[in-house]
């Protein structure tokens, strides 16, 4: 379905949404498309990229509407390797704390890396010229959400500062191939650093405004809630609207369960940090916390993107835990356990990586 590997974890088929299993990120610095994860809330919209426009309008000088080929013409195209993560990423270890009725129980592989080609969106703000007193910019999709049933348009927005960065891209290219339509063609956004939520897909519309979107997906969905909060009671504006990309990381090969060599045995995995925040470390142990292996981190192909780890470890026979825990650039370590972090949508699961191995 849509391109992808058969063995993908499909959550829903429409909204399509699935991960990959954990194994199939293994050591890819970039994530082939096939493999990348979909988030979708409404069914994919057929659009003609011939007669696709996008509007940029609200606090602006000069509000214009824009072709594919005005982008191209315009504006330089510019590439970046930016890291994707869904908010939900690792929601399965929250649900073990305590259900979460109607979420998708994610795993570990909603999250995924590419290398994004178009136009900055600083340099279409800067030709229709943006007003002093913006703070935000929203995006709108062309997809109408029927998860949850709204039948409103997706959008959500970033705020001014982080659109004006070099880094946030109008993309039309996914690894050096036009961008799929399950990933958002004719043109998406790509918000590195940001929950996967705000790099908004179908993209049509773009509002400069004094305030964060008011769109349903922003005001009142991809909130933190606090533990108590009944969800179906919780208005616009309640909760903590998420944005930065807290710091994660998780275990990718061996898998969960599986049998594995008594001895030494290598694992690895992926750790990310939203924001302009880098991964500085990670450690890894086999004895419920009480000693622990400094992990060796890959190259990081840029800012944006995630670092791949690798350790070797003591795995003793009978049943075995593995932990790991990231640090940033900023010194915030991963919390160690779900239930610090569980809330009632089974956002930002970013406590300790847990992975169980039967050594024989």
């Amino acid at each position: 379905m849509w391109g992808k590997r058969d063995d993908m974890v499909v959550h829903q088929v429409d909204p399509y949404n699935a991960e990959p299993p954990r194994r199939a990120l293994a050591g890819e610095d970039t994530t082939p498309v096939d493999t990348f994860y979909s988030r979708n809330h409404g069914s994919v919209p057929e659009i003609d990229p011939d007669g696709w426009t996008l509007r940029v309008d609200g606090l602006v000088d000069r509000p214009a509407t824009f072709g594919l080929d005005d982008l191209r013409r315009l504006f330089t195209e510019h590439t970046e390797t930016a890291t994707l993560q869904c908010a939900g990423n690792r929601r399965a270890g929250l649900i073990e704390v305590r259900d979460i009725p109607g979420e998708a129980p994610w795993g570990p592989a909603a999250t995924a890396t590419a290398r994004w080609a178009g136009v900055r969106v600083a340099d279409l703000l800067r030709h229709v010229g943006v007003h002093h007193e913006a703070t935000d910019v929203a995006f709108t999709g062309a997809d109408t959400a029927t998860s949850p049933a709204t039948g409103a348009p997706y959008g959500g927005s970033i705020p001014a500062r982080k659109a004006l960065m070099p880094e946030v891209l109008l993309a039309w290219s996914m690894n050096g191939e036009p961008l799929p339509a399950i990933h958002g063609a004719p043109v998406r956004v790509v918000a590195p650093g940001y929950i996967g939520a705000r790099s908004v897909k179908w993209i049509e519309r773009i509002t400069v405004q004094d305030g964060p979107s008011d769109n349903f997906f922003q005001a009142s969905t991809y909130r933190l809630l606090p533990p108590e909060v009944d969800p179906s009671s919780a208005g616009p504006g309640d909760g903590v609207a998420l944005g930065l990309v807290a710091v994660n990381s998780d275990v990718l090969s061996p898998d969960d369960g599986a049998q594995v060599p008594a001895g030494p045995t290598t694992v690895t995995g992926y750790a990310f940090a939203g924001g302009d925040r880098t991964v500085v470390r990670v450690d890894v142990s086999t004895d419920g916390g009480e000693t622990w292996t400094r992990a060796g981190l890959a190259d990081q192909l840029s800012p944006w993107a995630w670092r791949h780890w690798s350790a070797t470890v003591e795995v003793p026979r009978g049943e075995v835990t593995v932990l790991a825990r990231a640090w940033d650039s900023s010194a915030a370590l991963q919390p160690e356990r779900p239930e610090h972090v569980w809330n009632p949508k089974g956002y930002v699961n970013n406590s300790w990586a847990r992975l169980h191995l039967h050594g024989v």
